[in-house]
């Protein structure tokens, strides 16, 4: 483990670097959306376009716990500039792409260094400061994931239509060497020589594990691959075996990728549960409003590449506030005000919302969903890093990007089903539906490009009438959603009294620490190193 060498560390500089890097690597998650249009007519590949977008998110799942342990075992800086030098190569690659292919595989290289970056970025943040000024500065960092993952569509339209869709990936470049420049030399550790193992058993299953489950989560219910097709069964099946052998693997290490033991706290368990939760709920918001806005009001993917500042807003207020609040209420307290904020605003969206309502009308309700979810960004990180003794910091932290991005894989396979199955039930009540054009239509998306709606020969009466089945199948998403939080409200309940615990000066014992919940006993019942406030 190492140990942050206050002393020589320009806090400032360190500050801003990781600001950049965090800002671009949430960027890259949705940046691509509106370019897609472009990148598709220049490199061609429309039946792989998905994965430009997937394989970014399945290389930082798999990397994200196994960078968390690496900066656990060496260190936090050799790590998060290793992150973005791997990140920068990968953008430079992706801007040089001539096929789709090409694309997909430089993509997959950002995501590996995103997964280190991310995870880190907050990690460092608690090594850097005292417990009184960490829900300020993770409610800070909170804001600009929050403001970097809903504002990327946006940037990614203007590129695209001012400059060209390669810049999308060529502006990491700048901000990155910035970011690597400033942590290179502000950023400063004492270094313990102690010899240490790596889990490479550990690691394997781990990634096993999660590339069958994503591979399943992302292809089933595609063309030939039939949710209830053999060779999708199978990727599920291989996912678990996967799972159970990295469980019994870390059961049995002396040094795991993921000590076990840290799921025995409440405060670690709940905030992952909730993490997940809040993920699907957050995905399945930014990716079907603007859907239905193009359906309902007939605008193009650029012009709502707009669409989503409402709940960005939401999302930077709500993270700044639960920052600053930390310290005055418990864990359990606030974190119900997200919830039931949550809940009123997915189920406005779900059962107020309609092809009736008022672009304001729905503004509103998404800056409701929105000051629900970004409290999560902030919280989360201070309840789970607060549990967990030192040597476990950058393992915990790593897992809420872990379950948050898990749980919008999940969020993205599970309502596409519903919105697919609810859209066909739909358009099987119609009169004189051809059954060849529903299935040749399927989820729906296809009527929102002008160009396939002249492709299939729709008139404009039969494209009205379909868009509007479809707007309804995308609001029988957010009913459903609603669920989510409700279950999110049991884990918030299970966090108990904890809550971040502000040490004054001369007090003995680890910061943070809530009784019962400081995670203390994971080393055979020693108590946690303190944490040095700074």
């Amino acid at each position: 483990m190492t140990i942050l060498d206050a002393n020589r560390s320009n806090v400032k500089l360190v500050i801003a670097g990781l600001m950049l890097g965090l800002f671009i690597t949430a960027l890259d998650q949705t940046i691509v959306s509106t370019a897609m249009g472009t990148i598709i007519k220049q490199l061609g590949g429309l039946d792989k376009f998905i994965w430009v977008y997937s394989a970014y998110m399945i290389a930082m799942v798999v990397s994200t716990p196994i960078f968390g342990k690496l900066s656990d075992m060496y260190g936090r800086k050799t790590f998060v500039v290793t992150g973005l030098a791997l990140f920068m190569l990968g953008s430079v690659l992706c801007g040089t792409a001539q096929n789709m292919e090409q694309l997909i595989i430089y993509r997959a290289i950002q995501g590996i260094g995103g997964g280190a970056i991310m995870p880190i970025v907050f990690t460092i943040i608690f090594d850097l400061f005292p417990a009184e000024k960490r829900g300020k500065m993770m409610g800070l960092f909170g804001a600009v994931f929050g403001i970097s993952s809903v504002f990327g569509p946006i940037l990614g339209g203007l590129i695209t239509d001012n400059i060209s869709w390669r810049w999308i990936f060529y502006i990491n470049v700048p901000l990155g060497i910035l970011s690597l420049l400033f942590i290179a030399k502000a950023y400063h550790e004492n270094k313990n020589t102690r010899k240490q193992s790596i889990d490479w058993l550990g690691a394997i299953m781990l990634t096993g594990f999660v590339l069958f489950l994503m591979f399943g989560l992302e292809l089933g219910g595609t063309d030939g691959w039939a949710w209830s097709a053999a060779k999708t069964i199978l990727l599920f099946v291989a996912s678990g075996l996967f799972l159970v052998g990295f469980l019994l693997v870390e059961r049995a290490v002396k040094d795991p990728i993921i000590k076990l033991g840290l799921f025995k706290n409440n405060v670690v368990t709940s905030s992952m549960a909730i993490s997940l939760l809040y993920g699907a709920v957050m995905i399945s918001t930014a990716s079907y409003i603007p859907l239905f806005i193009q359906g309902v009001f007939h605008k193009t993917a650029t012009q709502t590449s707009t669409v989503m500042i409402p709940m960005m807003l939401g999302v930077v207020a709500s993270s700044q506030i639960g920052g600053r609040v930390v310290t005055r209420f418990r864990y359990r307290d606030v974190m119900l005000v997200s919830a039931i904020m949550l809940i009123v605003g997915t189920a406005l969206l779900g059962f107020a919302m309609n092809d009736e309502s008022s672009r304001l009308l729905i503004s509103l309700y998404m800056i409701v969903v929105g000051l629900g979810i970004g409290v999560s960004f902030s919280l989360l990180n201070i309840s789970t890093l607060n549990a967990v003794p030192p040597q476990y910091k950058g393992t915990s932290s790593s897992l809420i990007t872990f379950f948050r991005t898990i749980g919008s894989a999940l969020g993205i396979a599970v309502f596409g089903a519903i919105q697919k199955s609810s859209f066909q039930t739909n358009i099987a009540e119609m009169p004189n539906m051809n059954p060849q054009l529903a299935e040749q239509i399927k989820g729906g998306q296809v009527l929102l490009d002008p160009e396939m709606q002249q492709k299939m020969g729709l008139p404009a009466d039969i494209v009205n009438k379909l868009l509007a089945q479809f707007s309804d199948s995308v609001v029988a998403i957010f009913q459903w959603s609603v669920i989510l939080p409700i279950v999110a409200i049991i884990f918030v309940f299970l966090l108990g009294r904890a809550r971040l615990e502000v040490r004054k000066a001369g007090q003995q014992g680890a910061p943070g620490a809530a009784a019962g919940n400081t995670g203390s006993q994971l080393d055979g019942g020693k108590p946690a190193p303190s944490v040095q406030g700074r």
